[in-house]
């Protein structure tokens, strides 16, 4: 059998062996060291001034702290999106708060707007005031940030900004991460760039990136002993991680630029199938990564469709991934409110993520094209004669 497509998997540059062995050869291999705060200047220099980075063990323990500094406690409400992965949503539950789900909106597939509001002023209506709101740019397609920013403002509501799959994506011409009051970047292994495993968190002021540290490890006080005044957390990124982070940092735009490239390749594979839309920027101010690349299936039957090429593709040795099934569709969070319609369940229903990896080889995707084309005449075929 062929060798397995990967969806999207770690990428090596090259670059680097040299940082994780200068952690090796001068023993700072523990959460400290000149790697961590290189990777972190390497990242606020990318980011752009006015962003303070700090550099944990994973996106989800970005959220988290996010939570905890924008004041949300237990019995709080915090705002989330409803279509995406469930490490958005965990931590409201780790902080004892209760989320709230909203849906997507068509054109960026993320955060509707005008539902956030709706949601907002429903929830004040019932006196309890959200405490936050978590947006997330999925897929890497960045979210209506203008709306979004101006709901959050007209109601003084912290914005937590997940653009764990969106590094180096933009929003008229800023980089999202830094949006919000908040932003979380992850470094997971099938992220755009990765430290193994990984995550940064990025502020708006080198007091609140102290503070964030101060959580991160544990919560020490200042004294020449152990001593703790508040609840902290094992969260700090490795020395040895951070090594791996700077050596991508020095590839971090080639990789942008393939999987943008990735994206060129399936409008053209797809371009003759009127029933198949390319998830594409809805206008020229958003400029997407394109982490991964997605379709929806407009055919009748969509769920059975979908499910087919994405059996397709595994007989043949090629990963593809099913849409995120929205939270408020997950048991663990079937019980909470949401605001919406049926946007990002039809998206669940009808789309699936394809291989965009920055390590796709022209003959990576040859294979991918035989198997789509053979199979989509196929169906195209059926349909006509029906």
């Amino acid at each position: 059998m062929s060798s397995r497509i990967r969806l999207s998997s770690p990428h090596m540059g090259g670059g680097e062996l040299k940082y994780v062995q200068e952690a090796i050869d001068t023993n700072w291999v523990a959460p400290m060291g000149s790697n961590i705060s290189c990777f972190e200047q390497d990242l606020e220099n990318y980011l752009g001034d006015g962003n303070y980075v700090t550099a944990l063990s994973s996106g989800t323990a970005a959220i988290h702290l996010a939570l905890i500094l924008a004041g949300v406690e237990r019995g709080d409400e915090v705002i989330c999106q409803s279509l995406t992965f469930a490490a958005s949503a965990f931590p409201i539950l780790y902080q004892g708060a209760t989320p709230v789900f909203i849906d997507s909106e068509k054109d960026t597939w993320n955060m509707c707007p005008d539902y956030l509001e709706e949601a907002i002023k429903a929830r004040i209506v019932k006196g309890i005031k959200p405490k936050a709101i978590i947006i997330v740019h999925v897929f890497g397609m960045p979210a209506k940030m203008d709306e979004i920013v101006s709901v959050s403002k007209k109601y003084d509501i912290p914005l937590i900004e997940d653009a764990a799959e969106a590094l180096g994506s933009e929003y008229k011409d800023q980089k999202c991460g830094t949006l919000g009051d908040f932003g979380v970047l992850s470094f997971n292994g099938n992220k755009i760039i990765t430290t193994s495993g990984g995550g940064a968190l990025v502020t708006k002021s080198k007091s609140v990136k102290e503070k964030t540290i101060y959580l991160a490890t544990q919560a020490k006080d200042n004294l020449p002993y152990y001593q703790h005044s508040q609840l902290g957390f094992n969260y700090r990124m490795s020395n040895v991680s951070a090594g791996i982070g700077r050596g991508q940092m020095e590839v971090l735009d080639e990789y942008i630029n393939k999987r943008r490239t990735n994206h060129k390749f399936y409008c053209n594979l797809f371009k003759s199938y009127e029933f198949i839309e390319v998830f594409s920027e809805c206008n020229p101010e958003i400029k997407s990564n394109y982490w991964l690349t997605c379709i929806m299936l407009k055919k009748d039957e969509p769920i059975k469709e979908v499910q087919r090429l994405f059996n397709v593709f595994k007989t043949n040795n090629i990963e593809s991934k099913l849409m995120w099934k929205p939270m408020h569709m997950q048991p663990i969070f079937r019980k909470y409110d949401f605001y919406g319609n049926i946007v990002a369940e039809s998206m669940f229903e009808q789309g699936l993520c394809l291989p965009s990896g920055s390590n796709l080889t022209k003959g990576d995707k040859e294979r991918i094209k035989e198997v789509v084309i053979k199979f989509l005449d196929r169906c195209h075929s059926k349909h006509n004669e029906m």
